[in-house]
């Protein structure tokens, strides 16, 4: 069976007239009578994508904020099966542009969304079992110990090679730094609340430009299969930190940033705390030595190397900002 066949075959299983479709996004995507459809293959479980419709269908409507909804088919399941057991999911779908990180306006009006999004989260009732499961996310803090564990790895590795490459030299000659930070960031999101006491809300877990859409009069924002209870920081922190890199860690759009989310949901003294910690740890850093250690170690692409000479450059800025959250923190 073609995939052609396949979406065919599912698409018969929903009331909807299909005037066309194209592929769009890592799914099929259709105009329909009813406005325009996602459809996506599924590999999770029901549970879960029970848990994600009913948090989306809550969603639905809130002012200043849209989602993308699941639709359920003709039998009334959000499951739709072919004859070879390939399974599919349909939902409402968005033809906007993404979010751009370069221009200011939009992104801190995508701030503005995403703490409608966290305030409309907040206000959906706790039910049970949503602590159950892959639902449950690891910790930031545990997530910094792994990664630390890693960098550590990477760096007695290079230690070992008698010849090293310029890219393991950088990495040498930058480590310390970079590596005094993961575990200052680590330890003090760790030390920040007891044990099995941090505060768990609903997050999107996946938050960034690619996934805020821009909208004529709305901001949809979108792909909730990473929805989970953490740390909502976590969401702003992800966001924040893209634009940050795109404008060279600029100060004043990370004001902007912050003063668009709070005049939709006050930050806390410990939201404050938490976004500093997470913005201390050098994630982009770890992210290149990990994809080195993972990779082929006999040639790296010299991108790589100037992705860490570039980190070092923006060092000083980078400092800047969070010399100001820490300030913030104060407030």
């Amino acid at each position: 069976m073609t995939m052609n066949d396949r979406y065919e075959e599912v698409l018969k299983q929903y009331a909807l007239q299909i005037k066309s479709v194209r592929k769009g996004r890592g799914a099929w995507i259709c105009e329909t009578d009813q406005g325009m459809k996602s459809l996506k293959e599924y590999q999770g479980t029901i549970r879960r994508l029970e848990f994600e419709d009913q948090v989306l269908s809550q969603l639905k409507g809130r002012n200043g904020l849209a989602a993308d909804q699941y639709i359920r088919n003709m039998e009334g399941s959000l499951l739709s099966t072919c004859e070879d057991g390939t399974r599919f999911v349909l939902k409402d779908w968005y033809g906007d542009r993404e979010c751009s990180l370069r221009d200011s306006r939009e992104v801190c009006l995508a701030v503005t969304t995403i703490a409608l999004l966290h305030k409309y989260l907040r206000e959906i009732p706790y039910q049970e079992e949503w602590a159950m499961g892959s639902i449950l996310p690891s910790l930031a803090s545990a997530d910094m110990e792994r990664h630390n564990r890693e960098l550590k790895r990477a760096r007695t590795y290079i230690r070992g090679k008698r010849k090293k490459s310029d890219f393991e030299l950088c990495v040498m000659k930058s480590f310390d730094g970079f590596f005094s930070q993961a575990k200052e960031a680590a330890e003090g999101i760790a030390g920040m609340w007891e044990l099995g006491k941090e505060p768990r809300l609903l997050c999107h877990g996946d938050l960034d430009h690619h996934h805020v859409l821009m909208g004529e009069g709305y901001v949809a924002v979108v792909e909730y299969n990473r929805l989970h209870l953490g740390l909502q920081m976590e969401d702003l922190y992800r966001f924040m930190r893209k634009a940050m890199e795109k404008h060279n860690w600029c100060l004043r759009l990370g004001m902007d940033m912050l003063e668009a989310y709070e005049r939709v949901l006050p930050l806390r003294r410990e939201d404050r705390k938490c976004l500093y910690y997470l913005f201390l740890y050098p994630e982009k850093y770890w992210k290149q030595i990990n994809y080195y250690f993972n990779a082929n170690k006999a040639w790296i692409p010299e991108r790589n190397m100037d992705k860490i000479i570039s980190l070092q450059q923006q060092e000083g800025e980078r400092k800047g900002f969070l010399k100001l959250l820490q300030e913030e923190q104060g407030r």
